[in-house]
Order: structure tokens, then sequence, then C-alpha cells
């Protein structure tokens, strides 16, 4: 059992940042650079576990379509916050939050080094702060507004956005269905307010001191892994997978799992297109994140990426 007095490497090494975190698109090797920094760690006297801060992984049943950890992976690393959740069940960040927040205040407690693993910018900064976070949608709330969007399609809903709340239908495509569903979620418990001021997600204030590393890759690099590793999944069995989950009636949450619907529909190229899509979005939230360490990955190792983690949390 980890001592809960942190020994002499820990106050050399890591006496600026309690936490890393670990930033970085789909495909740039997250999860293999958390298992070689913990490896670094460990030689320093250090017990590392790993965070996960991704909104989908933490279904039960999806673990090879949303790329969690492997079992020699979490066996060379404990991986908390994985594969907890019924397919069934909806979840929230909210909801995530307090899961995380007890995590990472719990191993710091026992004098843990936490390794916060994110590719959902939402649930990063909701792992590492403390955010004034909407609430969950009212049962059967998201289940009507999406028999809706089937019947109506996403522009009708953002007109019926843009008569309740025009700040917010501005700042939303008229086809990006989550994020006015969401909206419409929002707008009809009566949260949905004009911005105040700056917004919480691009605040330098954080829960604990954190070293925030973001992972950039080469962009043609970046896809080739990422069609590569599409590949791998449906090697894996992903599609068998995905099957398995819509037989189950998997929740309208977990359906939001990269490349679900296209698997479903048998549309590998859909879910390649769509996953450079997504690990384009996520650069362009990492660029916005205030305090950040860049590291570029491209045709390195992780173990030197490791390296250069450690020497920047030791600063």
């Amino acid at each position: 059992m980890a001592s809960s007095t942190p020994g002499p490497e820990r106050a050399a090494g890591l006496a600026r940042a309690e936490i890393i975190a670990l930033f970085g698109p789909t495909g740039v090797g997250k999860t293999a650079i958390a298992v070689a920094l913990a490896q670094l760690l460990r030689d320093r006297g250090e017990a590392p576990v790993a965070v996960s801060a991704d909104a989908l992984q933490v279904y039960a049943g999806l673990e090879t379509l949303t790329g969690v950890a492997s079992q020699a992976e979490r066996a060379a690393l404990d991986h908390r916050l994985l594969s907890f959740l019924p397919l069934d069940a909806t979840f929230s960040v909210g909801e995530y939050a307090k899961l995380a927040h007890a995590e990472i205040d719990g191993l710091l407690a026992d004098g843990r080094t936490p390794i916060v693993v994110g590719g959902t910018g939402l649930y990063l900064r909701a792992a590492l702060a403390d955010l004034d976070l909407p609430p969950a949608p009212a049962p059967g709330e998201r289940e009507r507004l999406m028999a809706e969007l089937e019947a109506r399609g996403a522009p009708a809903l953002h007109d019926t956005l843009a008569r309740g709340a025009p700040w917010a239908a501005q700042g939303i495509g008229e086809h990006d269905w989550r994020r006015i569903v969401r909206a419409l979620e929002l707008l009809q418990a009566g949260e949905l307010q004009p911005p105040q001021g700056p917004s919480q997600l691009w605040s330098e204030e954080l829960r604990h001191p954190t070293l925030l590393a973001a992972l950039t890759m080469q962009r043609d690099e970046l896809y080739a892994r990422i069609d590569a590793r599409v590949d791998a999944m449906l090697a894996a069995g992903a599609r068998e997978e995905v099957r398995r989950a819509h037989a189950a009636g998997v929740s309208v949450t977990a359906r939001k799992a990269l490349g679900f619907e296209e698997l479903l529909a048998g549309d590998v190229e859909a879910m390649k297109r769509r996953s450079r899509n997504y690990a384009r979005r996520q650069l362009t939230w990492m660029r916005k994140l205030p305090g950040v360490t860049p590291i570029d990955v491209t045709g390195r190792s992780a173990t030197s990426v490791a390296e250069e983690i450690l020497d920047s949390a030791a600063r």
C-alpha cells in the first residue's frame, strides 16, 4: 500500500505539479505515454494511477470502440473511471466531475500521483477545475428531443432554439444536433442563460497544481494513425460490439461514441472521416486551454515523450 507521505523523490521531482494531465487527439498515443510515464514515476518512488477523462470510456460493453486501455496496459498502470456504467445508462459531465474529484482527491490524500488522461476536453476541464456545470436533463427529456430530431431534423430544432434562445443558436451550427439537443434541454429546464463574462472553460484556475501536457502530432501522421486505429478496432470486433450494444438497448448518451452510428450502418470510411474531424476539433480545443505545455510526439517513442513530460513537471 502506498505511503500517505510523499518520499524525497516526489518532493524533488514533482514539487510544483501534483497532477499530470495528458490531453491530445484520438490516435496520438495517450495511453501508451501514460503507461511509460507511470514507469518513470515508479522509478522515482512515486505511486501513479491513471484517471480517465473520456466521456464514452465509462461504458462497459464499448471498450473496443472507445479505445479503453487494454488488459496489459491496465496491468501496467491502474486506470480509474473506465467501464463502470451499463450501456442503457445516461451520463452527464456533472456526474463525472463528482466522481473524478473524489478519485483525484483520494489519490492525493494517499500520497499517490494522478495521471489524468483525456480525449474529451470538457471532461478534462471538469476533472481538473471546479466548474458551474448545468444539470442533467430531466428524465425522458432527451429521449423526447431525440424523437423530435428524428421526425423533424436538426435544422427544425435549431429554429426552435433560435426562437427561445437566439444567443445560444448563434453559436451552434444548424446541423450540430448534439449541441442543439443539449441547449434545448437546458432551455426547457430554465438553465440556459446568456453568457456572463469569460467562460470558465478557459480559466487558469485549477483545483490542484497540474502540469497539462498537450500532445500534438504532424497532421499526416496523425490521420494515418487514426485510419490504422479504426482498422485495428474492426479487426478486434468493434462492429460486432456495436451491434450487440444496439440490440441490448444502448442509451442516447452511449450512442455518441465515435463511430457507433457509422459502424451500425456499415460505413467504415465515414467512421474514419468522423474520427479525423473529431481530432481536428480536439486540437482546436487544446489550443484554447491556458497554461498548457505543448509536446510534439511525432516519430517519438512513448518513453521519450514521458521523459519530457516529467522534466516539465519538475520545473
